[in-house]
Order: structure tokens, then C-alpha cells, then sequence
């Protein structure tokens, strides 16, 4: 059973021990309470102002298991914090390894690393956290929630997700996801999270039901990708991907190929990004 009250009061304490300058955001105006404003978790978490504000007045429908996950990565739950938190919502707490949570340093970590695109995914391919940059890059403003985030799902299911890669690293690309993936289903086998993506998967795609039969197994730890962003052309990066000790998240960066205008592009797309994103609100 859901504890509304104690749901509430968790919500808004977590929230006001949080500054600005611990999740990415500037300080702005002279703020009248102390902490973030409601309206900054709800952007964080990925949710609307309205669901998040009921929320902490202990009203309104009861949160999903994706909107209690990404309520504790905007604020900054580390495990023991976020399993209490699905407690209080009358929810299961995911397994500690595997269960898509980011600690709050690595967090901290990348939302330092402003002049670079940076995501951070789960170990089946889940976007779980994106800083500014990389959703100009995508094209996305907030991570998708479900199978809508996940980059080997929509890859393999999805024909507009293949739009931003070049035509010719197409084929590489399918190739590396599915070895990617083999080896988190070598390292967690069983687990239902990553047997039902794959059995998904072999149902849905062709091209993966063929990769997948090579039993190709590799995790990248950097590649090179290029990117055709709709304003600003071809934009070549070089992608370095950090391993937590667990595997069961990564941090990739993203840093621009010597020779080439990557970095003015970046540059660009800072401020293109910014201007597209205030007129989207």
C-alpha cells in the first residue's frame, strides 16, 4: 500500500536539501524556499509539474516504477534512499545491481562535463540521464520512459531513431548493439529484464534474429560515431564509455575527432540547442 503522507514529506525534504548547483541548474533569481522548486524536479525526473505537485501534497494517481526511478535520479537518491522511496510509493525496490539507478556522484560527475555531449545508460541499453548537449545533439529534449528510451530497441524497431547515423556506419552500429547486449545477457542471464528485451527483439527484427545467431560478444569502451544533425551537418565524436564497477551502467562522452569542425559544431549547437528547447516550453 502506497504511504501518501509519508510519500509526501520524503519528496519534499529530499527536495529541499537539494541546491541548484547539485543537479546541473543555475541559481537564478533570490529563491523564496530553500532547495529546488517543484518545478525543476519534475523537470529532472522527467514528469509533469502537475503529477510531481500532487504528489507531494499527497494526492492524485499513484507513481509507476519508472516515475519512482526517476524521481530518485533528479534527486538524488543514493540505494538506500531510493529503495525506501519505492517503499513508500507501495512498490518493489529493484535489485541492487542492474536496477538502472545512478549514484549521485556519477551524476555529479557528468553534469560537469558541460561542453561535451554525455549520457548515461543502463547495461540494456536504457537512456537513464542526458545533460543539455546530447539532447541537442539527439534532437530530444527529456529521456523517454520504457522501451521509448531504450537506444537497442528503438534502433532495431524504430526506422527514424537510424536518421542520425550515416547510411554506411549503419551496419556496424546494429552489429555493435547486438554484441553489446549478447554480452549483458552472457553476464545476467536469466535476469526477466534482459531475456524479455531480447526475446522482444528476435520477434520484432529480422536484422537482429540474424546478428544475434553470431553469438558476437564485445563491450565497447570507445568508438567513433558520427552524427547528421539537421542544422549543423556531420559532426564526427569520438565516444568514450566509462564502466561502473558493477557493468551495470556507463557513462559515454562524447568528444570531438581531431581535424575535423566537431568542436565548433558543438559549440554551435550549445547555443541552437538552448534557443530550441525555451521554444518547446
Amino acid at each position: 500500500m502506497i504511504d501518501r503522507p509519508g510519500l509526501a514529506d520524503f519528496l519534499r525534504r529530499r527536495r529541499e536539501v537539494l541546491r541548484p548547483a547539485d543537479v546541473g541548474l543555475p541559481a537564478g533569481v533570490r529563491r523564496r524556499t530553500p532547495g529546488l522548486r517543484r518545478e525543476e524536479v519534475a523537470q529532472l525526473a522527467g514528469v509533469s509539474t502537475d503529477h510531481y505537485s500532487r504528489l507531494e501534497q499527497a494526492r492524485g494517481s499513484a507513481p509507476s516504477p519508472a516515475v519512482v526511478a526517476a524521481l530518485a535520479r533528479a534527486l538524488r537518491c543514493d540505494l538506500d534512499q531510493r529503495d525506501h522511496l519505492f517503499h513508500l510509493a507501495g512498490l518493489s525496490a529493484p535489485p541492487r545491481l542492474a536496477g538502472g539507478h545512478i549514484r549521485p556522484g556519477l551524476i555529479a560527475l557528468a553534469s560537469r562535463l558541460v561542453d561535451v555531449p554525455v549520457c548515461i545508460l543502463s547495461d540494456i541499453g536504457e537512456v537513464l540521464w542526458r545533460n543539455a548537449l546530447h539532447a541537442a545533439l539527439v534532437g530530444e529534449r527529456d529521456v523517454r520512459p520504457g522501451r521509448e528510451g531504450n537506444v537497442y530497441w528503438r534502433w532495431f524497431t524504430d526506422p527514424t531513431a537510424r536518421e542520425l547515423a550515416p547510411e554506411e556506419d549503419r551496419p556496424r552500429l546494429s552489429a555493435s548493439h547486438v554484441a553489446d547486449l549478447r554480452s549483458t545477457h552472457s553476464r545476467r542471464a536469466g535476469d526477466r529484464d534482459v531475456t524479455e528485451l531480447v526475446d522482444d527483439l528476435l520477434d520484432r527484427s529480422a536484422e537482429f534474429r540474424a546478428l544475434w545467431e553470431r553469438h558476437d560478444v564485445a563491450v565497447r569502451r570507445s568508438d567513433v560515431k558520427s552524427f547528421v544533425h539537421p542544422e549543423v551537418g556531420l559532426v564526427r565524436l569520438r565516444c568514450e564509455v566509462l564502466l561502473t564497477p558493477d557493468e551495470d551502467v556507463e557513462l559515454l562522452a562524447y568528444f570531438p575527432v581531431e581535424g575535423t569542425d566537431a568542436a565548433e559544431k558543438l559549440e554551435l549547437l550549445q547555443v541552437i540547442g538552448t534557443q530550441n528547447f525555451q521554444t518547446t516550453t
